[in-house]
């Protein structure tokens, strides 16, 4: 048989969607030659599986409970006029489990006839389906043509007899239509066998090479390769294509979509598969090639293997560790139990094995008696178990050829707080994996996918205030999440916003509550979302301790909030180093300049080198505001109305007038030089008299600014003059001195240019000495302020996703 196409349908396609699998084959058959492989219906094997077990327990009762579900199923798939296989069948199975419950025993070969039953069922159905239809269509036991060793469970295939007996049986089947089951083998003196999980796909592969056919179609209920596991990643989709090589790596690191063996006759016959799927027929599905993708800059796929164990152990002696890796894993191995990963130090004094952890306590007694020599002399540690974990690996043929991939790969999990405990990389590259709590297997899988730039970067933010800034903010974000998702490939999601009065978690109010616990137990549920960012646009006192809480649960933070960084030295060098502990970002632009990059530009001034002489500048928008306003005439009282109306002002009008946010930012600044000074050291004058600041209401204030003599006068002063009035900050690092106050400035000073609510901060440093580095720009308003949150924001997110 030439130019012959291997059509195999997983359990689900002839389960569930029968009709359509009979429609499919027989659109293929129009077309050309083709053999089909059909695994067991729906859940059919496991029903076997519970029907052995209770028989073998005498429960004879609950086993033919469960093939009375298998015929239910059979039979509904069967429709009318058929039954007669289905018949035989059952009831050479029931006599079978009759056997088992006489016998009180489920030997690994019982169990492999039992299971045996499923795939032979669902050949027969299929064939009578396709008969009904009117095509040739006939059944062959697959067990007539794999011959396996009797390893049970799990056979290996004798390739060179499967494919004799397979050339032989060809002969017979001319023009007919071959109906074969998957999964099922025979060894040489006739025993059934199985072949292991996805078996069936292995006897497409094997049909294929033995009938040189030129393509294989696995049939499934999904649409191909899955770039990650589509439960944990809802925006995984379909590989398009990938090599022989990298499908053989997802199937050795638990992929359920491959058998282990399943590549071998493709990789020595060159016979491409494609993997599609029954629901959607005319989608293209994922093409396993010799030649793959040949996109080294895209990895492949991201698995997640669950359930396992992590056992670790460590010699106390230098010398004792040169033979330990491979007794500890010669042990396990002789105990039968599967290595899903091993790794050991580089001088093989420590070796960590990942098992499955329903396989810990054997394995721990299989290390202990090999090792039990140097045990007893105090020569190596006990064995240390960490369970439950998860095995993480990200497939990257193509891009293992290029540098940095594990390095990416470890630090967008160490990015978002995510521990490894040990690491492996095979010597092709291919592929890198790790082991990390079980607890962390939904974040570290929606990280790296997002990481190797499968899907968008998904940011979950919480927003603590609701005012001027925290309201601007959350409209920007709803007015760009479209424009991120598609031309910057970031997921921006507000799951939560906070305010005095209320919490609104994903949707759902419930009251503020201030306590500390209330608070950690916001910040757990936000540490379990891809990339977690708490965003604190209030003005409250207090924010250091949910900072520190967020970094220590692996959560960023982005501030407005001033507060925080003017806290006594110590505590506020104690917060920062709580974020670099953790591993943190912490951003905190908006705090002098709005959006304009004052802080940052300040950071690179002195990461590069350059000493800063001095620091001069208007850092309040408000208050060059009310300072222009002055000047064209208007009142005072009526200048501070305006300006707390267009929302430049803080909630209290006075912690703008009295100097006092002027001197925190004035504060922060000075800190970032190093400084270790106190709000107390900064020398401030209000902008307008120190006896008006005693008003105890908003109201009283008003009333108290309309009635002012004193800056009318100072006005008139700076026209008669020639002068201009600015609020002026000072900080001279050589004398650590840092003064606020409003200023008369010659027409030449830049500070006389601003306009509006402009900010304006001039940087004198040993590079700009003749000309400083002047920022100048929009410093007040919720929109601008929140617009530098947001930049901060996605600083964290361009990060983490490398670029």
């Amino acid at each position: 048989m030439t130019a012959l196409t291997v059509m195999k349908f997983g359990g689900s396609s002839v389960g569930k969607r029968l009709p359509a699998v009979i429609d499919l084959i027989a659109a293929e058959h129009g077309k050309g030659p083709i053999a089909v492989v059909v695994s067991a219906m729906g859940d059919t094997t496991d029903w076997l599986i519970d029907a052995a077990a209770a028989a073998a327990r005498g429960e004879l009762a609950k086993a033919h409970g469960e093939v009375d579900r298998i015929s239910a199923l059979a039979r509904s798939n069967a429709g009318p006029g058929g039954g007669a296989a289905i018949d035989g069948l059952l009831a050479s199975l029931r006599q079978l489990l009759d056997g088992i419950g006489t016998v009180r025993e489920q030997t690994p070969q019982m169990l492999d006839t039992v299971m045996s039953f499923g795939e032979r069922l669902s050949a027969a159905v299929v064939v009578e389906q396709l008969v009904a239809k009117g095509l040739p269509a006939v059944g062959i036991d697959s067990r007539q043509w794999t011959v396996t060793d009797a390893h049970f469970g799990s056979a290996r295939v004798d390739v060179q007899a499967t494919h004799a007996k397979l050339a032989a049986l060809a002969q017979t089947f001319a023009t007919k239509l071959v109906v074969t089951t998957g999964f099922l083998g025979q060894t040489a003196d006739g025993r059934t066998t199985t072949l292991g999980r996805n078996g069936s796909d292995y006897t497409a592969t094997l049909l294929a090479r033995g009938l040189q056919a030129t393509a294989v179609d696995v049939w499934t209920d999904v649409s191909g390769v899955m770039t990650a596991d589509p439960g944990i990643v809802p925006d995984a989709y379909p590989l398009e294509r990938l090599s022989y090589m990298e499908a053989l790596e997802l199937a050795s690191f638990g992929a359920r979509m491959f058998h282990p063996r399943t590549m071998i006759p493709l990789i020595e016959s060159g016979i491409p598969l494609r993997i599609r799927n029954t629901s959607q027929p005319a989608a293209l599905g994922t093409l396993v090639d010799a030649a793959g993708a040949g996109d080294s800059g895209r990895a492949t796929s991201v698995t997640s293997l669950e359930n396992l164990a992590l056992i670790g152990v460590e010699c106390r002696q230098l010398s004792q560790g040169v033979r330990l890796s491979g007794r500890v894993l010669h042990a396990l191995e002789t105990a039968g139990i599967p290595v899903w990963m091993a790794t050991q130090s580089a001088h093989g004094q420590a070796v960590a094995v990942v098992v499955p952890a329903a396989s810990v306590p054997s394995a721990e007694v299989a290390i202990l008696q090999a090792l039990a020599l140097e045990l007893g002399r105090g020569d190596v540690e006990p064995p240390r178990i960490r369970q439950p974990v998860t095995m993480l690996t990200l497939v990257a043929e193509t891009m293992g050829q290029t540098p940095d991939v594990a390095g990416r790969f470890l630090h967008a999990l160490g990015a978002v707080g995510i521990n490894v405990h040990a690491i492996a990389q095979g010597a092709s590259s291919r592929s890198v994996s790790c082991a990390i709590e079980a607890a962390d297997t939904a974040v570290a899988v929606r990280t790296v996918h997002a990481t190797f730039h499968f899907a968008k970067e998904e940011v979950s933010v919480l927003v603590l205030g609701t005012g001027t800034v925290g309201s601007q903010l959350l409209a920007q974000i709803e007015s760009q999440q479209a424009k991120l998702a598609e031309e910057h490939g970031i997921a921006l999601r507000v799951v939560g916003v906070c305010d005095s009065k209320k919490v609104k978690w994903c949707g759902v109010d419930s009251p503020f509550d201030n306590s500390p616990t209330a608070r950690r137990a916001l910040l757990d549920k936000l540490r379990r979302l891809p990339l977690p960012v708490l965003v604190d646009c209030t003005a409250a006192e207090g924010m250091e301790s949910f900072y520190a809480d967020a970094f220590e649960r692996g959560i960023h933070v982005v501030a407005a909030n001033k507060k925080p960084l003017t806290l006594p030295w110590d505590a506020r060098q104690a917060l920062l180093a709580s974020a670099r502990q953790h591993h943190r970002a912490f951003h905190y632009e908006t705090t002098v300049g709005a959006s304009l990059p004052v802080i940052g530009t300040l950071k690179d001034l002195i990461r590069t080198g350059d000493e800063v002489i001095s620091i001069e500048g208007c850092f309040s928008g408000t208050l060059g505001y009310l300072a222009n306003e002055l000047m064209k005439g208007v009142p005072l009282a009526r200048a501070v109305i305006e300006a707390k109306r267009l929302g430049y002002t803080e909630p209290n009008p006075q912690d703008d007038l009295s100097g006092l946010d002027v001197a925190r930012k004035a504060l922060i600044l000075a800190r970032e030089l190093g400084l270790a000074l106190s709000l107390e050291d900064v020398v401030v004058e209000p902008f307008v008299p120190k006896a008006l600041m005693v008003e105890p209401t908003l109201e009283k204030f008003l009333e108290a600014l309309a009635k002012d003599t004193v800056v009318a006068k100072t006005i008139q002063t700076c026209r008669a003059e020639g002068k201009t009035l600015r609020y002026l900050a000072r900080i001279e690092p050589e004398t650590k001195s840092v003064k606020v106050g409003p200023v008369m400035l010659e027409a030449s000073h830049p500070a006389t240019r601003l306009r509006g609510s402009e900010a304006f901060v001039a940087f004198t440093t040993a590079r700009y000495q003749e000309y400083p580095l002047i920022v100048q720009g929009a410093g007040a308003g919720g929109a601008v302020t929140a617009a530098g949150v947001l930049a901060d924001v996605l600083k964290i997110a361009q990060a983490t996703r490398g670029g």
